[in-house]
């Protein structure tokens, strides 16, 4: 049995929004992540010194930080915070109405009865803005402008300010005053924000490392055709090569921009997605990285599967996982540690669905089962790595008692030790040598998300085409320079003009672009991360006195908004039989279990594979289909529940499904109501029927619900994986309704 050095590793990363030519910049995720988790973040920590860590700053995010607090920048958002309510112009109104509730609406809207108010009045996905404009005052205007910016703000925050708490407890009707004062302190917490992570670093409680400069896939930026390692037969952008150069500003800018803010270089580095290469080890070397982090599935490619899960989940060869290797290419030599996506996707995606107390001993028990199997002298290397803002939204009450209650937990266990990462590796150097670093990242261990798709290569090769006539113009109006990082050979500064053009081009190297290109992901914004990659590009034309070509002034995107689910086109005739019969579900509403949280993934899926959902004049009608038999895969589970969000506080649970006992009970509030039937059936797929009356769903009404696995009381799998199937008990003419549309 060894003890656990447990290091987490918390990614802080915002690709860089604003368009510098035009002055605009439409987006305000760095401000209100910066007021809600980078603040957030470092005061949990300042409440447990004894808690290490390693965070893990990218410098497109420390740039706009400072944007912000040192040259007064802002954003549409902000801009649109700041009119007067009765000054709104119809525009400007219509974008709060269609901007102003981009917030989780369980967590973040509903706990606040104003707030709730007017998201109801709003009514989402059944009314546009401009019908919903006459259901709203300049009053309501001005409520909605406040609470938007004040359910970003972190719940710490709002503990520390008195101002801050009686405009929470007020709640409604505030004035312009309020709403400006409100709009002052966020500022005041953004100034707050890289200095408390400074200070964190200087009493040596963190570790602050950094990211390639605009966050770029730094292997495609050395060769694209390094794709090929882990998907031999992708499709590639007509140009197949990398720039090189490229890849080595952005490494050397984050290094001296990390030196410039925290007064030193960085020890490690998170390659943007976790991207690594044998190919990158030297340029990093080169700059002063001693280590690197990925994910456990690039050790089992560059292992050839020694490290490698079961079915269940379990690690094969764990010894090799729980440890940090060295990894050399020349002269270049390099530590680098691989995270347990098992572990990291437990705080990231489920733990938020838990009971933080039951959540953190879930934790530790996994821990101690590491610690049983994993033999030696030497601590147990146990790397948890994941996205440092975007899953908190997602937790109650921002995760403050999950974060409170885990942190006491990680320093009070005995047997663990949480630790910095460069001071594991400086105690506990490592012994093995990966003989060769497998090409990957830390989704699927490849590049598929940001290649290979036809719109990821249109991308690619408009981004190519601009940076050629970048390269033609330079060369012909300083005919003795070539380009290196910007700079020529001669060391003569380069026009100032050109300068700018090349920075739009590292902007537009960045992954995110891509990310949001082909059919991997989806969002209500894809349209906005479009124009903006295309519009970078456009201002290296402008920037050089160019007319852009027309096609970056068409979208690269085809795909409209991905639509999560389908809903029911006519009533059910279904046995709950748990036996499939096509004909039965073929008019059902559907939803393809996928992530959809923005730009955090789950790297390991659930069994859910599909719901269906419908019904009949008197009953809800709910089916799952798994990877494998229903009966099987459930049978893994102690509960299948079918959660409520409208009607409030109901709730199914199928206690031990797939099981001769399994049982099936309606609870309200946590109490079953009694006389209730709700028939079950679980074989090739699992199907539930709910009386529509047990629920006091009337005609025409609205219902929200969801699916989920559970396990020792913890969230395993679920159906939507974020929010809620909305659907409305039918009326007898439902079916006539359809065939009319």
């Amino acid at each position: 049995m060894a003890d656990i050095a447990l290091t987490i590793l918390w990614h802080q990363h915002q690709p860089y929004y604003p368009d510098d030519v035009n002055g605009e910049n439409p987006m305000p995720w760095v401000r209100l992540h910066g007021v809600k988790d980078y603040y957030g973040m470092a005061q949990h920590l300042l409440e447990y010194p004894e808690m290490h860590c390693t965070i893990n700053l990218v410098p497109s995010l420390l740039l706009q930080l400072r944007a912000y607090t040192e040259q007064g920048a802002s954003d549409r958002f902000l801009d649109v915070s700041r009119i007067p309510a009765d000054g709104l112009s119809e525009d400007d109104a219509l974008f709060l109405l269609d901007h102003f509730f981009m917030a989780n609406p369980e967590h973040m809207i509903r706990p606040f009865p104003r707030y709730a108010e007017l998201y109801q009045r709003r009514a989402l996905g059944r009314n546009s803005a401009r019908d919903a404009l006459r259901r709203f005052q300049p009053r309501d205007l001005r409520d909605l402008q406040v609470w938007f910016n004040l359910t970003w703000v972190h719940p710490l925050a709002i503990e520390q300010d008195d101002c801050l708490r009686t405009l929470r407890d007020k709640g409604r009707h505030f004035t312009e005053e309020e709403r400006d004062t409100l709009l002052e302190k966020q500022l005041e917490i953004l100034q707050r924000v890289i200095p408390l992570h400074k200070e964190l670093a200087e009493r040596g409680q963190v570790e602050l490392t950094t990211t390639p400069y605009y966050h770029p896939i730094l292997p495609l930026l050395l060769d694209k055709k390094l794709a090929r390692e882990a998907m031999p037969e992708v499709r590639l952008p007509r140009y197949t090569g990398g720039y090189p150069e490229d890849a080595a500003v952005h490494v050397r800018r984050a290094i001296e921009e990390h030196e410039r803010t925290f007064g030193c270089k960085p020890k490690g580095m998170w390659p943007a997605e976790g991207s690594v290469c044998q190919e990158m080890l030297p340029l990093l070397a080169q700059h002063g990285i001693r280590w690197i982090a990925t994910d456990e599935e690039v050790l089992s490619a560059s292992t050839h599967g020694a490290v490698s899960r079961d079915g269940s989940g379990h690690v094969r060869n764990p010894e090799k996982l729980y440890q940090a290797y060295k990894v050399r290419e020349g002269q270049a030599e390099l530590s680098i540690l691989f995270r347990d996506h098992a572990l990291s996707d437990l705080i990231g995606f489920h733990y938020q669905r838990s009971d933080p107390g039951a959540a953190a001993d879930n934790f530790l028990n996994c821990l101690s089962g590491i610690s049983q199997v994993v033999q030696g002298e030497r601590p147990a290397l146990v790397s948890v790595i994941l996205d440092g803002e975007n899953c908190w939204e997602h937790y109650p009450g921002g995760g403050v008692d999950f974060l409170r209650t885990f942190y006491k937990a990680c320093t009070q266990t005995p047997g663990i030790k949480p630790m910095k990462i460069s001071d594991y590796l400086e105690r506990y150097p490592p012994r093995e040598s990966l003989p060769r670093l497998f090409a990957g990242s830390w989704i699927s261990h490849n590049f598929a998300i940001w290649i290979g798709h036809e719109e990821d290569n249109t991308a690619w090769d408009a981004l190519h085409r601009t940076r050629e006539h970048l390269l033609h113009r330079q060369r012909a109006d300083v005919p003795d320079s070539r380009h290196v990082g910007s700079v020529p050979y001669s060391g003569s500064s380069l026009p100032a003009s050109v300068q700018r053009a090349w920075e739009e081009i590292y902007i537009a190297e960045g992954s995110d672009w891509f990310w949001w290109f082909g059919d991997d992901h989806s969002s209500a914004q894809d349209a906005l991360f479009d124009y903006l990659f295309r519009k970078h590009l456009q201002n290296v034309y402008v920037l050089l006195g160019d007319t852009p070509p027309p096609e970056l002034g068409r979208p690269i995107s085809r795909k409209a908004q991905r639509v999560h689910y389908t809903l029911p086109r006519a009533f059910l005739d279904v046995k709950i039989d748990g036996r499939y019969t096509f004909f039965e579900w073929v008019s059902a509403g559907r939803y393809a279990c996928q992530n959809e949280r923005g730009t955090m993934v789950m790297a390991m899926r659930g069994p859910l594979e599909e719901l269906y959902f419908g019904f009949n004049l008197s009953l809800l009608l709910i089916r799952i289909d798994c990877a494998r038999s229903a009966k099987s895969a459930l049978a893994d589970f102690d509960v299948w529940r079918v959660g409520f969000v409208e009607p409030a506080g109901f709730e199914v649970r199928v206690t031990n499904p797939g099981k001769a006992e399994q049982r099936a009970e309606l609870f309200r509030n946590g109490v079953p109501v009694p006389n209730v039937e709700i028939a079950v059936g679980i074989d090739q797929i699992a199907e539930l029927a709910i009386p529509f009356d047990a629920l006091g769903i009337a005609v025409d009404e609205h219902m929200q619900f969801f699916v989920e696995l559970l396990r020792d009381g913890q969230s395993q799998d679920r159906a939507p994986r974020e929010g809620a199937i909305v659907l409305t008990r039918p009326s007898r003419d439902f079916e006539q309704i359809m065939w009319n549309v």
